[in-house]
């Protein structure tokens, strides 16, 4: 695995993942995506780094997903109520923008089997079910990565380990009776979902936990997940919502709480000789250039920027 020069640190990105025309002052900080490309380039990093993800087809999705599900949503023929609880208002737009972005999550986890570590400038739609979506997420990219992983014949484990600070509760639901996938949540006790689901490992932190007793929970986490599932390649949701100014998030951990634990990740990868794919995860603050200070932690974490 060659990961020491940054120019061979594969990132993924596609112009529609910000491309989502959604009601004035809607809770999805749909901008963001665009913003932290936009950054990464100012800050140097070449074009020629980014790889370009196609749409998966519908029925790429039916295989592994309910297909009634998949086919009311991605066709328009899904309840009102069950759109309400995704989040967002149906159109043909969502849904290319959403098959791009899970597209976007399987490349990732792709290029990172081969160059052992890879990027995504979104992803982490973890509250996404096989027959239902939640919470902004109507695919679960993370699970369907774990299982492109899996088809690698040296790949026989995959580690989720989600440090959004909402549960990954539709990712640990679908990973509850396949062995080959252990996941692992750190999240917010108190927040959404309110129903938690039961991951291989949780780590529910209380409201205002701040950087020295998160960092530890970050740590204990790895050290168990590792010693005790022994991956052989891992899935990282770098969530952001877990910082001291985020709108939805209800903990109290600094920008540099939020690096110290990307490291954390990035050297647990590094030290057992796994590869890793990073998303982006949440992250809810209104102001976008600051949100995309916070979420550049992963970019310098991993190496890709000063």
């Amino acid at each position: 695995m060659n990961v020491s020069n940054p120019l061979s640190i594969p990132l993924v990105f596609h112009p529609i993942y910000s491309q989502l025309d959604l009601p004035n002052r809607h809770r999805f900080p749909i901008e963001k995506y665009q913003a932290i490309y936009d950054r990464l380039t100012s800050l140097g990093v070449p074009t020629c780094q980014f790889h370009q993800p196609h749409a998966l087809a519908p029925a790429q999705l039916a295989r592994v997903y309910s297909p009634e599900y998949v086919n009311a949503l991605t066709g328009g023929g899904l309840e009102s109520k069950a759109m309400r609880r995704i989040g967002f208002p149906w159109s043909e737009q969502l849904i290319t923008r959403s098959l791009t972005a899970v597209a976007g999550t399987v490349l990732t986890s792709s290029l990172a089997l081969e160059h052992g570590k890879a990027l995504n400038l979104t992803g982490g739609y973890h509250h996404a079910f096989a027959n239902f979506g939640s919470g902004f997420c109507l695919f679960n990219d993370l699970y369907l990565a774990a299982l492109n992983m899996l088809q690698m014949p040296t790949i026989n484990k995959v580690l989720i380990f989600d440090c959004d600070v909402h549960q990954g509760d539709g990712t640990a639901k679908l990973a509850s009776n396949n062995p080959k996938v252990f996941t692992v949540s750190i999240h917010g006790e108190k927040n959404f979902p309110h129903r938690k689901q039961v991951s291989d490992l949780d780590f529910p932190l209380t409201k205002g936990t701040e950087d020295s007793e998160y960092l530890h929970t970050v740590e204990h986490a790895l050290d168990l997940a590792f010693s005790t599932f022994k991956p052989d390649a891992v899935i990282y949701d770098a969530g952001v919502d877990i910082h001291i100014n985020d709108d939805l998030g209800h903990l109290n951990i600094s920008t540099q709480g939020v690096y110290a634990r990307d490291c954390m990740v990035f050297d647990a990868c590094k030290k057992y000789g796994v590869p890793v794919a990073a998303v982006i995860g949440g992250g809810y603050q209104r102001d976008i250039d600051a949100l995309v200070d916070v979420h550049l932690q992963l970019y310098r974490a991993a190496g890709v920027i000063a």
